[in-house]
C-alpha cells in the first residue's frame, strides 16, 4: 500500500491519498500487478499525488518481476482514465461479474 500523507494544521499527520497493489502469480500466465483503490481526497486533487502513488506502485511491480500491471475504473471516471492513459496504459475491454453476498 502506498499512502500520501501530509501535516495538518496542528502538525498531526493526515492520509490524503492511498493506493494498494497486489502481485498475482499465476501458474499459466505472466506475473502481474493489480492496482486497487487509487484515490485522493477531493481537497488535494490536482497535486500529482495520484501520479506519484501510481508510479511508486508500478516501480514496485517492476522490482518484483511483474510483466504487466492493470487497474480498473468506471467508464465515466474521466480523471482516472486520463491519468492511466497519460502514464502509458491502454484501455481494454473487460467484463466484470459481481456477486451479492449476504451473511
Amino acid at each position: 500500500m502506498v499512502l500520501a500523507v501530509t501535516a495538518g494544521p496542528a502538525g498531526d499527520r493526515q492520509v490524503v491519498g492511498q493506493a494498494r497493489g497486489m502481485v498475482h502469480r499465476h501458474p499459466d500466465q505472466p506475473t502481474e500487478l493489480y492496482i486497487d483503490n487509487l484515490g485522493v481526497t477531493p481537497g488535494r486533487r490536482r497535486e500529482r499525488l495520484a501520479t506519484k502513488m501510481l508510479d511508486e506502485l508500478v516501480a514496485w511491480g517492476v522490482e518484483l518481476g511483474c510483466e504487466e500491471a492493470w487497474v480498473g475504473t468506471e467508464p465515466d471516471n474521466e480523471a482516472a482514465r486520463g491519468l492511466y492513459a497519460k502514464r502509458g496504459a491502454e484501455a481494454e475491454a473487460f467484463v466484470m461479474f459481481a456477486y451479492e453476498l449476504s451473511g
